[in-house]
């Protein structure tokens, strides 16, 4: 797989996730979804989804098992993942 850049923006109780490409978001999901257990996120949209060159996006809740710095550490163990992090 080739790399491809994730951008990250923590708010707070939750974490907005960026991801260059549609079906890269949705593999990075299924990732995330295999390495922790999350009960919610906001689901993954964005993009005309013939296009692999739009953007997807979703929110990660952090709790208790999931801290930033525990999210963090996850996706720059993936080498896939490019991480960014997202000032707007």
């Amino acid at each position: 797989m080739i790399p491809f850049e994730v951008w990250i923006r923590p708010l707070g109780d939750y974490c907005r996730v960026k991801v260059q490409g549609l079906e890269n978001s949705r593999w990075l999901l299924r990732e995330l979804s295999q390495s922790f257990i999350f009960e919610t996120f906001d689901g993954a949209d964005g993009g005309d989804s013939r296009s692999n060159s739009a953007f997807g996006m979703f929110t990660i809740p952090y709790n208790p098992p999931l801290s930033v710095i525990k999210f963090e550490r996850l996706l720059r163990a993936m080498p896939e993942v490019m991480l960014m992090f997202d000032s707007d």
